[in-house]
């Protein structure tokens, strides 16, 4: 059975940086993209960033290309997410998310992930 447990929100002021991240168990982590998805209250989810399982390719939405990187190590089954530059608008609820079949190439399709953390709280304030 497949478990994400996301840690690291939390609040924190603009302009700064926090780093969250995903511990993976069930399955074999380095087979699987990963992702990165948000929510902010009122709105729908959307995709913030992702890995290919072979650490090669990384996309990022617009909105926080330049301020996060998304990275992972497979020995720990981990994936992360650093997140710099922060600004209030990047407050939502943060969500790690796991592909559904092993070595996907499409990162960024939504309905490609099918296992999802509880998400992590992430308030900056202004």
């Amino acid at each position: 059975q497949v478990q994400l447990v996301e840690s690291g929100g939390g609040l924190v002021q603009a302009g700064g940086s926090l780093r969250l991240s995903c511990a993976a168990s069930g399955g074999t982590f380095s087979r699987y993209t990963m992702g990165w998805f948000r929510q902010a209250p009122g709105k729908e989810r959307e995709f913030v960033a992702a890995i290919s399982w072979s650490d090669i390719t990384t996309y990022y939405a617009d909105s926080v290309k330049g301020r996060f990187t998304i990275s992972r190590d497979n020995a720990k089954n981990t994936v992360y997410l650093q997140m710099n530059s922060l600004k209030p608008e990047d407050t939502a609820i943060y969500y790690c998310a796991r592909n559904r079949t092993p070595y996907n190439r499409d990162l960024l399709d939504e309905g490609k992930y099918g296992y999802w953390g509880q998400g992590t709280q992430v308030t900056v304030s202004s």
